[in-house]
């Protein structure tokens, strides 16, 4: 049976919209279990008016095992973690994170070039990013939390030019699995925009 793309009109946040994508259509047929709502990130638009003859490499980011997957991660309090039940990521999170944060690296026009490993580029830089925290938080008000820790390699002689933190949060609107993944959606978009920014300040 075919796969079904929707794009969710009524599942849009204030920041992107989100694509839902509905795996399995047949699968709640012949009691087998109901399928997952998949969810992708977005990338947003960066207004930089430098520009750079750099070109640059957005590496796979690192992550821990609970964020290294498909899961969607809940956090009740500091010492437990849930996963959001019958949602998932289209992909392994920081395989999302690094296609979104270099699309958003090329639609900001500030670089030169920006590639993904494999793809041929002579590189200057290479930005190397660790996904600490990509979660919703509902403890005390439901809000998403991202927090990327970035470097930036000199990829001529192996040097680390900078390093900083990006952390971001927005608010939980509305209801269900689309307003949790909004939220993230949100706060990553604003992460990924202050890295760009900051990454076109410093090299």
């Amino acid at each position: 049976m075919k796969s079904v793309r929707v794009v969710a009109g009524s599942f849009r946040s204030s920041a992107a919209a989100l694509l839902v994508l509905s795996l399995a259509g047949c699968a709640a047929l012949g009691g087998k279990p109901a399928p997952l709502d998949t969810f992708e990130l977005s990338a947003p638009s960066v207004d930089v008016r430098a520009h750079s003859r750099r070109q640059i490499l957005i590496a796979q980011p690192s992550a821990l095992k609970a964020l290294d997957s498909q899961n969607i991660v809940i956090r009740p309090s500091d010492s437990s973690i849930q996963f959001l039940k019958g949602a998932q990521w289209a992909d392994r999170l920081p395989l999302i994170v690094q296609a979104r944060l270099a699309e958003t690296f090329q639609r900001s026009g500030s670089f030169a070039g920006v590639g993904k490993p494999g793809e041929g580029l002579a590189i200057d830089y290479q930005i190397i990013v660790e996904v600490r925290s990509f979660e919703v938080r509902v403890d005390g008000g439901e809000h998403a939390d991202v927090d990327l820790f970035v470097r930036i390699l000199n990829d001529r002689n192996g040097e680390v030019r900078a390093s900083k933190s990006f952390t971001a949060s927005a608010p939980v609107s509305g209801s269900g699995n689309a307003a949790y993944v909004g939220a993230l959606d949100s706060a990553f978009g604003q992460a990924a925009k202050d890295i760009v920014h900051w990454t076109d300040q410093t090299i």
